[in-house]
């Protein structure tokens, strides 16, 4: 689609914020003003998925699932939530049975879906040292479960393949940026962390082992840079979706038409998310993270749905929007989410 005046792509814009939305990966803040998200979500059609996370963080995400219950109770038009659950008490033999008391109480208090993050793999040990991967045999009846729940797994294993290469070389300007400021979540040099392989084998057999559980991958699997790949998993895996949350930067500067393919090719696997976390705990700071997050979420849709010539953020490179059919749209920004998160 071409629309040459300013005029014309601002009505243009104002017509597509009406378009029903799911941002599938946000994250509330422990400090939230719910009436100023609801205005913000409301002005662009958005309901949000928030997703704790962070089970070697115990504390914080209990303060998340709180904070994610309350709000759902008071806007379930506009705010779903997925639980997770706590790692601190690993090597306990009451582990299994804690975790899934645990992940029944989200269920009960309105979770449609349940997180693993990526200390699955990174930085959980076993007694003896050793990495817990996601493939370990202890999740298997957590994975049942959540199966015969009728709920999803939403996944963020493994890290981008810039992980694991030396700041000078990973092209991509946030992912440099990251890595620079989280030296301790930068692999590169540092042998002991399970590879980047490693990670893709550990959640290949989840999804082999587990063929009737419902997998969201986050963040496009970690695939962000080898449709190829993630290709090849959804021809492979039928109970596999993947989330574009923080990547869409990666498929901005890939070839257009190669994107535009894949995607229309496996439109209903694709889920549209965003990573956007709250942070902020004064008013002036919520008030400025809420534009910004609107100004995400009017931008991607320029990407997804025009031809108009744009520039990555963190990438520093010009790109064509994808000019995707309107179909494509809908499936991309809430079909795909109303099914893969039945209840949402």
């Amino acid at each position: 689609m071409t629309v040459d005046k300013p005029e014309c792509r601002n009505e243009y814009i104002s017509h597509m914020i009406q378009m029903p939305k799911i941002d599938s990966h946000a994250h509330l803040g422990l400090h939230c003003s719910g009436d100023l998200l609801y205005r913000m979500l409301g002005s662009v059609n958005m309901k949000w998925l928030s997703v704790c996370w962070g089970g070697t963080r115990w504390e914080k995400m209990r303060q998340q699932i709180k904070t994610a219950k309350k709000m759902h109770a008071a806007y379930p038009d506009r705010i779903a939530w997925a639980t997770s659950f706590n790692l601190t008490n690993w090597s306990s033999p009451d582990w299994e049975a804690e975790t899934t008391a645990l992940i029944a109480d989200g269920f009960a208090g309105g979770a449609v879906a349940v997180k693993v993050w990526k200390e699955i793999g990174m930085s959980l040990k076993e007694p003896d040292g050793s990495f817990v991967m996601i493939d370990n045999p202890r999740f298997g009846p957590i994975f049942d479960y959540i199966q015969n729940q009728d709920k999803t797994l939403v996944a963020h294993i493994g890290e981008p393949k810039s992980c694991w290469l030396p700041l000078d070389s990973i092209k991509v300007e946030s992912d440099r940026d990251y890595y620079s400021n989280h030296p301790a979540e930068h692999c590169y040099q540092k042998p002991e962390i399970p590879g980047y392989q490693r990670h893709l084998q550990a959640m290949d057999r989840v999804l082999g082992e587990h063929p009737d559980l419902r997998v969201v991958w986050c963040h496009l699997a970690s695939l962000e840079s080898d449709t190829a790949q993630l290709a090849a998993r959804f021809e492979r895996y039928p109970n596999l979706a993947v989330d574009l949350a923080a990547r869409i930067n990666h498929l901005q500067i890939q070839g257009r038409n190669k994107i535009r393919d894949f995607i229309i090719k496996y439109q209903d696997r694709i889920l549209y998310g965003t990573d956007i976390e709250l942070h902020s705990s004064s008013r002036d700071g919520y008030e400025d993270e809420l534009r910004a997050a609107r100004d995400i979420y009017i931008s991607d849709l320029i990407y997804f749905s025009t031809e108009w010539e744009m520039e990555a953020p963190g990438a520093g490179e010009t790109f064509r929007g994808l000019a995707l059919p309107v179909a494509v749209l809908e499936k991309i920004f809430f079909k795909n989410t109303e099914k893969w998160y039945p209840g949402i």
